[in-house]
């Protein structure tokens, strides 16, 4: 079936097409470039995987709870609404809601396969070539595999979100060539990485917490690059390009925390737009997730060297300043080694399930005594 066909809503054009600005840039240096950056690109290289051989297909979700969504985060949850739902209703507004968030994570991921293929153009550095030339790879990989459990498991697709595409589209017509890296490595995975985590923690469902767990890995890779690129280059730069930078990023978050209410969905349900909108600003449920999506994304813009007081007082209103402090090193190894472990207990789950089978044939074939 075509995925026009499984649209929820009216998408638009197929295609969506942005001018591109700015330089292709060859480097003539073939030296050994920097040993971090070049370290990581070993590990992109080692690190890749086949998104039909490592994720296990063949299981099944449920159809009327595909991520295993607790009542309370769902927006309409205490709302007059919800007394009126049936038991089916609630079963396709959860369906609706995983379809939305998918959805978004699968947009956001080619955002991030253009983003990184426009790095390998634009980025001066050959390292820095080099590496986003594997996360191009990456990014490939994730939206192949949400598709896939979008139209198999789910059956269902949400078009684009409005600040999603509106964020997409400024990150690469700007014809600097640091601006996919701050646009789409720092704020765009930033926050869908603390979006993923978010779910694999708490959802129930063996196949997207494969889907999540795998593909936070190669995410932790991809923001420790951008950490990388962009703390070199940002000492270079003067106050006054590091604040327009800071603007970036400020216009940014808003853009992003405004997308994260799911109101498309409530109008498919026929709850006119502003009542949506304030459902779901009322929602605590919503309230916090929204707050913890920034985990990722405060510790990072400090790090690289953003951190004047016109952000600091954006982030104090938001009321994710304090996250500032939080160790971004620490929460991207707990992502390397919670992938690492889901691998070992399902290898270990295989291999025990083979030596019962050749127990069970060994026994089958002994005659009685």
């Amino acid at each position: 079936m075509p995925t026009h066909d499984l649209y929820a809503m009216d998408h638009g054009a197929a295609l969506w097409q942005v001018p591109a600005t700015g330089a292709a840039r060859f480097n003539w240096e073939y030296d050994d470039g920097r040993e971090r950056l070049l370290a990581l690109y070993q590990k992109g290289k080692d690190k890749q995987w086949d998104g039909h051989k490592r994720i296990d297909w063949a299981l099944e979700v449920d159809p009327d709870d595909p991520l295993g969504t607790p009542d309370e985060a769902l927006s309409l949850y205490g709302t007059p609404h919800w007394s009126k739902l049936t038991d089916q209703d609630k079963g396709e507004l959860r369906k609706h809601y995983a379809s939305w968030q998918f959805s978004q994570f699968l947009h956001g991921e080619q955002g991030a396969m253009i983003c990184a293929a426009r790095i390998v153009e634009s980025v001066p550095d050959l390292d820095a070539k080099f590496y986003s030339a594997t996360q191009t790879m990456d990014e490939a990989r994730h939206a192949e595999i949400y598709g896939r459990f979008l139209r198999e498991k789910i059956g269902m697709l949400y078009p684009i979100n409005d600040n999603l595409q509106s964020l997409l589209g400024d990150t690469l017509r700007d014809s600097r060539w640091d601006m996919p890296y701050l646009g789409m490595q720092v704020l765009i995975e930033g926050l869908a990485l603390a979006a993923f985590g978010m779910i694999r923690d708490t959802t129930d469902e063996p196949l997207p917490k494969q889907i999540l767990s795998y593909v936070m890995q190669d995410e932790a890779r991809h923001v420790a690059f951008g950490r990388m690129a962009l703390r070199d280059h940002y000492r270079q730069l003067s106050d006054a390009e590091l604040r327009e930078r800071e603007e970036f990023v400020i216009e940014g978050c808003y853009l992003m925390r405004d997308r994260l209410r799911g109101v498309e969905v409530l109008e498919n349900f026929g709850i006119p737009k502003a009542e949506a909108e304030q459902y779901s600003e009322q929602s605590e449920f919503l309230a916090l997730f929204r707050k913890l999506l920034f985990s990722r994304i405060v510790p990072c813009v400090k790090d690289i060297g953003l951190w004047g007081k016109r952000l600091q007082q954006a982030y104090a209103d938001m009321g994710v300043f304090e996250m500032g402090d939080s160790n971004l090193d620490l929460l991207m190894a707990q992502d390397e080694e919670i992938a690492e472990k889901l691998d070992e207990e399902r290898f270990a789950a295989e291999e025990a399930e083979r030596v019962a089978e050749v127990e069970r044939a060994i026994e089958a074939g002994v005659p009685e005594s």
